[in-house]
């Protein structure tokens, strides 16, 4: 299953069905989620997951509708409430108004990602995003996760979606709407991925500074190789000499180590003074 799939199975078995105001604010999040409509005076719902389709009709149940039909199309199921019990659906939120109340908020928001919610694998890139019905649903719903400290954005006014794309953000997001084992799956990826994403930036940088190093040894060699074949190297002074021969004979060595392998060791700003001297002598 996917990693969006599990989240909703987890959510879809929560036993918090008790309270009715928040039985209907989490209905109210589903009738609000871009995989709900109306077709010939019926609420229609469909999802590819089976878990959350017996959450749909729960809810219902719950709500004392009891009268719709189940039945699968191609990968998706779905649900149809009959007219009757539509009409009885729609007059029970004609005038809803989401309670200032962090429960009947979560439900509502949780009801949404249900709806038609989605996030990608998080092993590969973190990406929430939920498609609702209209902008004033996403204007809702973006001010009650600011007001918890949970940053989403707009992604396309047109077709009223929200989203993020931060592993931090996501990670709130599945904590506040109650998807407990997910957060803490979610969070174990995340460690796994900062740690990878710290180990390759560390072999890059170490790689980079071997192929630095690598390349000023080469042009040092060299130098000294032009000065031996134009008779420029007897001339030297006996410090430079020195050097020199010691670079020859231990190309690997850092500026440090040749430092310390000198009659009279110096450091490595004298030492790249003096490798510096050479290759424009060389020149």
């Amino acid at each position: 299953m996917s990693f969006s799939t599990d989240v909703k199975q987890e959510l879809s078995k929560l036993s918090n069905l008790a309270n009715k105001e928040c039985v209907k604010a989490e209905m109210y999040g589903y009738l609000n989620s871009n995989n709900v409509s109306t077709e010939n005076e019926k609420i229609k719902f469909k999802t590819e997951n089976d878990y959350n389709i017996n959450r749909f009709s729960k809810l219902l149940n719950n709500l004392d509708i009891n009268k719709y039909d189940i039945d699968i199309i191609g990968k998706n199921f779905n649900i149809t409430i009959n007219k009757k019990e539509t009409a009885a659906l729609k007059n029970l939120y004609s005038d809803y108004e989401i309670e200032e109340n962090e429960n009947i908020e979560k439900a509502f928001v949780r009801g949404t990602f249900l709806g038609s919610g989605s996030i990608n694998n998080p092993k590969n890139k973190y990406h929430m995003e939920i498609l609702l019905r209209s902008m004033k649903t996403v204007e809702k719903e973006i001010a009650i996760l600011e007001k918890y400290g949970i940053n989403f954005k707009i992604l396309n006014a047109k077709k009223y979606s929200i989203y993020s794309k931060d592993g931090e953000e996501i990670s709130k997001f599945l904590a506040f709407i109650g998807a407990s084992s997910s957060v803490i799956k979610f969070e174990e990826i995340r460690v796994y991925r900062d740690m990878r994403n710290n180990v390759n930036r560390v072999v890059n940088c170490e790689t980079a500074n071997l192929a630095k190093t690598v390349n000023a040894a080469v042009k040092q060699i060299n130098a000294i190789k032009k000065l031996k074949e134009n008779g420029k190297f007897n001339d030297l002074p006996d410090n430079l000499k020195e050097l020199a021969n010691l670079r020859l004979e231990n190309p690997e060595a850092s500026l440090v180590e040749l430092g310390q392998m000198l009659k009279e060791p110096i450091g490595k700003s004298g030492v790249n003074y003096r490798l510096k001297t050479l290759i424009n002598m060389s020149l």
